[in-house]
């Protein structure tokens, strides 16, 4: 199943896509941190993806898209979020980061057998009920049979209420042999099971009764735009819901602030402690993406916010494995009907 990425971020959609059989052809990224991790894993990990270009969607649309026609299986992505979301005010077309109109000039030039576009599930309110009709009808004119579904990241073993809108498209006759992956694992992790490791890691005396505290799993882990936003686990309700965990969302911790053997509380820049927190962790970067269901092998580069950003923007691994399983099968089914169509012809 040869894919183009695009939005590719830290690779979360396109890891996944690659644990269920894609082979990437080429990845399209516009931020230099997110395409350095990109680079990075696919070299160290002998993943043999293609081009990784960073390049703004649009570009590469005009210049490049054409000399991939007839030649990809699936063009798949996570188009921006902020002009779905309630951060982003939900302005939708009138967001000038809305890239749905590029993915569709995109497919029109590529014309793959099957698509697969993500984004926040916000997108599935009432509010975008015309747009996405509007998406729908655009790609039914391009040969595309398209349905919209609401996914939720823990349905799939990933520790975390992540619920994404999934668009998934076919040409004929693929269609008809694709249906929508069951849930893998009724019951994912508490982020106490998850997550015990790291935080045991320096000997803390009651990392076994944190454990036991938190045993949820955990709010959607946001990353944010580059407009605004620091490395913490998001806005007030979502920090409350973290401390009923038992951990402290107020920022990322980094690695030396894993708790040690007799570990209290979060101390302050200037020194005073925030009260309310006394044995509660922060996450440092590697647990977030834990969480956010990348392995450990996965690096991360540039500075902690940008790192934790690219974690938080980033589609599920699992998630996507899942997704991409049931679209390849579908293709290998409908690349079988044609072979035969075409044999009997002869």
């Amino acid at each position: 199943m040869r894919t183009i990425e695009i939005c590719a971020g830290a690779g979360g959609q396109a890891l996944g896509l690659h644990n269920a059989g894609a082979k990437h052809v080429v990845l399209v990224e516009i931020d230099s941190d997110a395409c350095a991790t990109l680079k990075l894993n696919n070299k160290k990990h002998s993943l043999n993806w293609g081009n990784i270009l960073e390049q703004d969607l649009k570009k590469f649309v005009e210049n490049q898209a054409e000399e991939y026609y007839g030649k990809i299986d699936l063009v798949a992505g996570g188009v921006p979020c902020p002009p779905f979301s309630k951060a982003g005010l939900k302005l939708g077309p009138k967001d000038e980061r809305d890239l749905f109109p590029t993915a569709l000039e995109l497919i029109n030039k590529v014309r793959p057998k099957a698509i697969m576009l993500e984004n926040v599930d916000g997108l599935l309110t009432s509010d975008f009920d015309e747009y996405r009709s509007k998406l729908q009808r655009k790609l039914n004119r391009l040969g595309y049979s398209a349905e919209w579904k609401r996914i939720q990241s823990s349905d799939f073993g990933v520790s975390q209420k992540r619920a994404r809108a999934i668009l998934i498209g076919f040409k004929s006759p693929y269609k008809q042999y694709f249906q929508w992956p069951s849930p893998t694992i009724n019951k994912p992790k508490t982020i106490g099971e998850l997550l015990f490791d790291l935080i045991a890691s320096k000997g803390w005396k009651l990392a076994d009764d944190w454990k036991k505290k938190a045993n949820g799993i955990a709010p959607t882990i946001v990353g944010g735009s580059k407009k605004h936003g620091g490395p913490d686990l998001g806005p007030t309700r979502a920090k409350n819901e973290w401390q009923k965990l038992y951990v402290n969302g107020h920022r990322i911790a980094n690695e030396d602030e894993i708790p040690g053997k007799d570990f209290k509380n979060y101390k302050l820049r200037n020194g005073t402690t925030r009260t309310g927190y006394d044995y509660m962790p922060m996450l440092t970067v590697r647990m977030v993406a834990r969480i956010q269901g990348f392995p450990d092998f996965w690096e991360f580069t540039g500075a902690k916010t940008n790192s934790y950003r690219q974690i938080g923007n980033a589609f599920p691994p699992p998630v996507a494995e899942s997704l991409g399983k049931a679209i390849q099968k579908a293709i290998k089914l409908g690349d079988t009907k044609l072979t035969k169509k075409l044999e009997a012809a002869e």
